[in-house]
């Protein structure tokens, strides 16, 4: 099994995944087999959602590159006013519209087939939280760092995972940050990080 596919790993399984929190708990959706898709493990979402608060209810989301949708429908289950999840594989995003239809969401949940840079210059949107979850070693997120400021408010966090540790992107810098296997993950606050109280955290597991 290749690292990207045990990324994946809970008890859902390779193909599924499991909402973790909110109106869709334990509910499981599939996704197909794609290359670099690597959906986020249940524990480090529940991490995310300690962080961001378990309420999202009035928030506007970004799932930039939203692949099996694990990001983005989690926060549609904690309420989130709006979410609108980019992707740009035609296979993928088929299938995310499908689970977009079975929670009967599409009011709430916004699916945009597009490439992700091409989304993040032409959006008149602009959201309070962002999700970047990008494939790995393709300079994704040093690309997108110019373009956040149009993208977010003002106040607006930064959730990014990424195969190595972050400072931060552009005026954001991480103000938490954990580890799983080889996944670094991050929460990232405009300014001086200190001022949202730095943490960190290691959850065991494998990639």
């Amino acid at each position: 099994m290749s690292a990207a596919r045990k990324a994946a790993g809970n008890a859902a399984g390779s193909g599924s995944l499991r909402i973790v929190g909110g109106e869709w708990r334990r509910r499981v959706l599939r996704f197909p087999d794609a290359e670099g898709l690597r959906p986020t493990p249940d524990r480090v979402r529940e991490t995310l959602f300690n962080w961001l608060g378990q309420d999202l209810t009035g928030l506007s989301c970004l799932d930039l590159f939203a692949g099996s949708g694990a990001l983005g429908l989690e926060a549609a289950s904690r309420g989130a006013e709006k979410v609108v999840m980019v992707e740009a594989n035609p296979r993928v995003a088929e299938a995310l519209g499908s689970n977009i239809r079975l929670l009967a969401v599409s009011g709430r949940v916004e699916l945009v087939r597009q490439d992700a840079l091409k989304f993040a210059s032409s959006t008149p949107l602009k959201f309070d939280v962002i999700f970047l979850d990008p494939p790995y070693r393709q300079g994704w997120i040093e690309k997108l760092c110019p373009l956040l400021p149009r993208l977010l408010h003002e106040d607006a966090v930064i959730y990014a995972e990424a195969e190595v540790p972050l400072e931060g992107c552009g005026e954001w810098r991480t103000a938490r940050s954990g580890r799983a296997g080889q996944v670094y993950f991050h929460l990232m606050r405009r300014g001086n990080p200190q001022d949202a109280g730095s943490s960190s955290s290691d959850l065991p597991g494998h990639l």
